[in-house]
């Protein structure tokens, strides 16, 4: 069979197959009359065998290795074809993440354009000044999946920080993408994604950080509690209400973010219902007597938030409490309280 029949019958350009031919790869095994390239049912076979190897990734040198070499054995070239392949789409994937984030924004110009890569390459920087740099930049379209992205990711403070407050600018956009951040195997990433709904605005994120007080993972119950009740959820949730309680109360007996959840439960006791519930809430850890002393000098101070009589009577015997630090506590707090 002459080349040009080759061609058409096997897909392989004529080129391709003087290519091979050149390489030692595919050699005709005859000549016609007229000196013309003849090639056998083998050659033919040979061709198929060595397009089904390139299909696989395999560099021509590899090919000829793999057909005329016995002792070359498939298993770490198809490790190593793996591995390369895996590279591949994990840059293509990166690529086609990046021109989404760029049509979501509908950049007007390529100006827009190049700003964006600048913003998307700068949150990507190895550079903890550069990310928090990009995270305050005054780019007002910024990718919301891309600060998410890097918000569930970073674990710099600071950064961590800025980029909270890029997401609350944008308003409701990035909560979608933060539940999924509530939802992850990592705690560390559960963790940023309720740090970062307790910064959004009340609406969804409010939605979100009921459903986390009634997860499993207690630090994220615990940051979801102080969000709700520094926001005054206790109406709205009435079915987590003693959850939400409890767990602020938790926060101030371990000493984790005691203050934030002393205010928290100030918060929540500037209506009547939930002020009694916390009051007997703090009176009942006050009295168990596992409760250490900084733990119940962390609870009178607590009391000082919350308005009522549950809470002064409580106040009032305390100052006669034989943990003096808690007693003069107590004191002092009372005498804030009568102050008018």
């Amino acid at each position: 069979m002459l080349i040009g029949d080759v061609a058409r019958r096997s897909g392989v350009s004529a080129r391709m197959l003087r290519h091979y031919d050149s390489l030692g790869l595919v050699r005709p095994t005859g000549r016609s009359g007229a000196g013309y390239r003849e090639y056998s049912g083998e050659d033919i076979r040979r061709i198929f065998h060595i397009e089904s190897l390139r299909s696989l990734g395999l560099s021509l040198r590899d090919v000829g290795r793999a057909l005329d070499d016995p002792d070359f054995t498939p298993a770490e070239l198809v490790d190593d074809l793996i591995r390369q392949t895996r590279e591949r789409l994990a840059a293509e994937t990166e690529l086609l993440t990046r021109l989404r984030r760029i049509d979501a924004v509908e950049p007007a110009g390529w100006e827009d354009v190049l700003q964006i890569v600048a913003l998307l390459q700068a949150l990507g920087s190895k550079s903890a000044g550069k990310r928090q740099r990009a995270a305050l930049s005054t780019v007002d379209e910024a990718p919301v999946e891309a600060l998410v992205e890097a918000a569930l990711s970073e674990t710099d403070p600071n950064v961590a920080g800025a980029l909270r407050w890029a997401l609350a600018r944008s308003g409701d956009d990035g909560v979608a993408l933060l539940a999924e951040g509530l939802g992850s195997p990592e705690a560390g990433v559960r963790l940023r994604a309720v740090q970062a709904l307790a910064e959004l605005p009340d609406g969804a994120a409010t939605a979100l950080l009921r459903d986390a007080l009634a997860g499993p993972d207690p630090v994220v119950r615990r940051h979801a509690a102080l969000a709700l009740g520094a926001r005054g959820e206790d109406d709205a949730v009435p079915a987590l209400v003693d959850t939400l309680v409890d767990t602020l109360i938790d926060t101030v007996v371990e000493g984790t973010n005691d203050v934030d959840a002393a205010d928290a439960l100030s918060a929540l006791a500037i209506r009547p219902a939930p002020a009694g519930r916390i009051a007997a809430g703090l009176v009942d850890r006050l009295a168990r007597g596992d409760t250490g002393s900084p733990a119940r000098r962390r609870l009178t101070q607590a009391l000082a938030g919350i308005p009522g009589d549950t809470a002064a009577r409580a106040l009032a015997g305390l100052t006669e409490d034989d943990d003096r630090a808690v007693a003069l506590t107590a004191t002092y707090i009372l005498g804030i309280r009568d102050t008018p």
